[in-house]
């Protein structure tokens, strides 16, 4: 019997109501994992995957590393056609499971990482030119793929463009656990992590492997970012990997508070972004992306932080 929707016809007050007494009966054992509702499914996909950007997102942000993180959230693009390609033409599969899926972006990101140092330290490019080359041209090769070998074929677009209104449990899984690797990763390395972030060369002279603390941080990014794809797309995704950071920079300057903060900002988007879709839905009947709500959230959260600093700036 399919589960119905406590939060159907809810308004935006109503609705916080309606999730405070489910999560009091999920607390009591009134409630399990299978009770889950679409809206509380998509509240706690976003949250987790807020928590998992906060951990990976501040380094990138802090070692001014985020327009890589950008190429690897396009170019894994490369990486799902080919691997759908090859299964395909070698075993008449038309869809991909999460496994293969996840080893293909991840085999694209790490490609990508290597092609951009190449251009960078080999041949002595710009780092900003490097990351542009190679992503364009990544990016480009599979858009190109797309159109030739694709074109009467259901690829999972939900996994390019992100379509939170389709998730369903499975997709809380994947990003609970992608939020304790990410968690467990930053935990163990936080030291490592924090003085290449600040001081890349007294990190060399203590023997820091710099080169491995960035390709970590790569694997992070593409595996959250294809976590993140089915519920927010490539572009959503980016955006809830720097704005709730970028916003924390605002309000501290310590590391772990900058974590927690940005953690905050990022639950307090899409908690209203779920809040503010069915309230519209609701009442207005204008079903508007949730995922695009959380976006200008962030978006507004950030403006605050910017006034915030210019007016403290103007006082002193």
């Amino acid at each position: 019997m399919q589960q119905v929707n406590p939060y159907f016809e809810a308004g935006f007050a109503e609705f916080f109501i309606i999730l405070a007494q489910r999560i009091g009966k999920l607390l009591t054992g009134q409630l399990g994992g299978g009770d889950l509702v679409s809206d509380e499914i998509q509240l706690l996909v976003l949250i987790f995957i807020t928590l998992s950007c906060a951990c990976i997102g501040t380094f990138l942000v802090l070692k001014k590393m985020t327009m890589l993180a950008n190429s690897l959230s396009h170019t894994i693009l490369l990486g799902i056609v080919i691997a759908f390609l090859i299964g395909k033409s070698a075993f008449g599969v038309h869809t991909m499971d999460m496994k293969t899926l996840c080893i293909a972006a991840l085999s694209t990101g790490l490609f990508t990482t290597v092609c951009t140092q190449m251009l960078y330290k080999g041949f002595k490019l710009q780092e900003d030119a490097s990351i542009g080359l190679t992503f364009t041209t990544l990016f480009a090769l599979g858009i190109v793929l797309v159109s030739i070998f694709t074109r009467n074929t259901h690829l999972g677009v939900e996994a390019i463009m992100g379509n939170i209104d389709a998730l369903h449990f499975n997709d809380l899984k994947l990003v609970f656990f992608l939020f304790l690797f990410n968690l467990f990763l930053t935990i163990i390395f936080f030291k490592p992590l924090a003085v290449s972030t600040f001081d890349p060369i007294l990190g060399a002279s203590f023997g820091i492997p710099l080169v491995f603390i960035s390709y970590l941080l790569m694997v992070q990014t593409a595996a959250s970012a294809i976590g993140a794809f089915r519920a927010l797309g490539a572009f959503l995704f980016l955006a809830l990997l720097v704005a709730p950071v970028l916003t924390a920079r605002f309000f501290t300057y310590d590391l772990k508070k900058m974590i927690y903060l940005a953690s905050l900002i990022g639950i307090g988007a899409s908690l209203l972004a779920v809040a503010l879709s069915r309230h519209l839905l609701s009442v207005y009947e204008l079903s508007l992306s949730t995922a695009g709500l959380v976006t200008l959230l962030l978006g507004m959260f950030f403006l605050f932080g910017l006034l915030k600093r210019t007016l403290q700036s103007v006082k002193l």
